[in-house]
């Protein structure tokens, strides 16, 4: 099931990608942050999962205007680095 976002046009692209993020479930309070380049969005931080990892790209797909999403997250448990890219 996915959700669909509606935004007023007046709202920018940023807007809309951290308020879809910031109520993601999934992510809770995670270190993700996002840079937005044109239409790209890139994905920066650090999530507990790759369940996480890929929710937190699924939840930008349906946003209107992100033309791209490069998840650069890192999969972390405790202090140290599992995964990137």
């Amino acid at each position: 099931m996915s959700v669909k976002y509606q935004f007023h046009e007046a709202h920018d692209l940023e807007h809309r990608v951290h308020f879809v993020l910031s109520r993601n479930p999934y992510l809770g309070k995670r270190d993700v942050r996002c840079e937005i380049v044109d239409q790209d969005v890139v994905l920066k931080g650090s999530v507990r999962t790759y369940y996480q990892k890929q929710m937190a790209q699924e939840s930008l797909r349906n946003i209107s205007g992100v033309r791209r999403i490069m998840n650069e997250l890192e999969v972390v448990v405790g202090n140290s680095t599992r995964h990137r890219g």
